[in-house]
């Protein structure tokens, strides 16, 4: 890990999908095939019905800003200050968040309840997801 690579997470057999499935340029997470409900973070069995017959599953990448901050303190040589840390609610069930990075837009156009759209910072076998405004 270089100065401007943030700090990765561990690919594991239980998450590695969530984190290169941005190769693709797709978001991937568990879905339960039994009751079709999403589980993020990905969980062995599903919260809403208890069966172990979950896999992953791409979704459109599309979400609401459902609450953000902005950091104005760099505290990563990658991420220069200032930068939005929000939580975006998947359009397939708006229960299921994602903490991420708001990119592309300025600070003073930030809005709960604006609509994204995923994109894949890339980092050797990592994606991370990122969140932008759709474009209007």
């Amino acid at each position: 890990m270089t100065a401007l690579t943030p700090p990765l997470p561990r690919l594991t057999p239980e998450s590695d999908f969530y984190w290169t499935s941005g190769a693709t340029g797709t978001l991937s997470l568990l879905r339960c095939s039994a009751c079709g409900f999403y589980l993020h973070p990905p969980t062995p069995q599903c919260r809403a019905c208890g069966s172990a017959d979950v896999a992953p599953q791409p979704v459109s990448g599309r979400a609401t800003l459902f609450t953000f901050t902005v950091s104005y303190q760099q505290l990563l040589p990658s991420i220069p200050a200032p930068y939005v840390v929000g939580i975006v609610a998947l359009e397939e069930q708006d229960d299921v968040h994602i903490t991420t990075r708001i990119v592309g837009v300025d600070l003073d156009e930030v809005r709960i309840g604006m609509p994204l759209q995923v994109r894949f910072e890339q980092h050797d076998d990592v994606y991370l997801p990122l969140f932008a405004p759709v474009p209007a």
